[in-house]
């Protein structure tokens, strides 16, 4: 069984821990998100165009028997 820590204790801990985080520069934050929108962006024209190349595929298959 673990040992229980008393919740001053944790927090401690807690404030420890967290100052060993190297936190990304705001420049860093920039150019990430930034890279997130535009693979966002591209993943959404991928899928709209397949999306709709599908439609029309099934389109003409389920149309050849009328």
């Amino acid at each position: 069984m673990a040992s229980k820590t008393n919740p001053f204790t944790f927090l401690q801990q807690v404030r420890s821990e967290t100052a060993k985080v190297k936190w990304p520069s705001r420049r860093e934050t920039s150019i990430s998100t930034i890279m997130v929108l535009v693979m966002v962006l591209l993943a959404s024209i991928f899928f709209f165009t397949a999306d709709q190349a599908l439609g029309w595929v099934i389109g003409l298959i389920l149309n050849v028997g009328a």
